[in-house]
């Protein structure tokens, strides 16, 4: 005797949308898969997060739960997909976008994005996952990378801009002595391109960054052209090699105050 399993009617609805959606969903998408009006479409949200099939990730913006993941905080594997949803318009960067792509193997717990969108809170915590986040205006954002989650596409700084970015800002990076070696990875990188590196850093328009970058590249062997474009590119004052820390030694070759022990070392 076959005994038939009765699927219940929100559960079915539920099921459409995400057939349509995917796993991040709106009310757009419930309108649209199942043809009903904007307060109808709230309700139904509203109810399958109450039920626990649905978990809100920020305003109007609501995650799928699978099964396996109800009792959890985190219900997603993969939190990129996230970061258009959330935050666009926006791009993954700093030390997630150098772990992407190879230029450390350090593995950090938050995911670094850079939004157009005012930041409120630099540090914020969605569906159990950690986000760092960074205003840049709108016009700043190229040098970037597409990849998709499904039918979601999602930025990520190439190899170059990802370089620029950390930086800019050592902190995103990770800190100086991390963003040095992500430098190294770069330097042997299969993508490393040093005429395009100088072209974002001038489009970038930040004396800072030619600053920091021709310091660490005399540091290094074969970086004779990164070492006179960013003579060119330096702008007048001194600016710091690690923001935030005691910088109390000025490098006046690169108009940079550094560290006690990043100081060269007399002759």
């Amino acid at each position: 005797m076959n005994t038939q399993i009765k699927i219940p009617k929100g559960r079915l609805r539920l099921a459409t949308v995400i057939q349509s959606a995917g796993r991040v969903i709106r009310a757009d998408d419930v309108e649209k898969s199942l043809d009903v009006d904007r307060p109808t479409a709230s309700k139904l949200l509203s109810r399958w997060r109450s039920q626990g099939w649905l978990r809100r990730a920020g305003p109007g913006v609501y995650v799928q739960v699978p099964i396996e993941y109800i009792e959890f905080e985190q219900v997603l594997t993969d939190p990129w997909i996230l970061v258009p949803e959330l935050f666009n318009p926006a791009y993954v960067a700093g030390r997630t976008a150098a772990e992407y792509w190879g230029l450390t193997e350090q593995i950090f717990l938050d995911l670094v994005v850079m939004t157009g969108q005012p930041v409120k809170e630099k540090y914020q915590k969605r569906l159990g996952l950690r986000f760092t986040l960074k205003h840049i205006c709108s016009g700043k954002i190229f040098g970037m990378k597409h990849v998709w989650n499904e039918t979601i596409r999602i930025a990520v700084s190439d190899v170059h801009r990802t370089m620029l970015d950390i930086l800019d800002d050592p902190e995103l990076g990770g800190g100086i002595q991390h963003v040095e070696d992500c430098f190294s990875e770069y330097l042997r990188h299969e993508h490393r391109n040093d005429k395009e590196l100088i072209s974002y850093a001038s489009r970038l328009g930040n004396g800072a960054v030619f600053k920091r970058l021709g310091f660490l590249a005399e540091r290094k062997p074969n970086c004779t052209y990164l070492m006179d474009a960013c003579k060119e590119g330096m702008t007048k004052g001194n600016a710091k090699l690690q923001p935030g820390v005691p910088n109390p030694r000025l490098v006046s070759k690169w108009r940079l105050w550094v560290p006690e022990s990043w100081a060269p070392k007399s002759k």
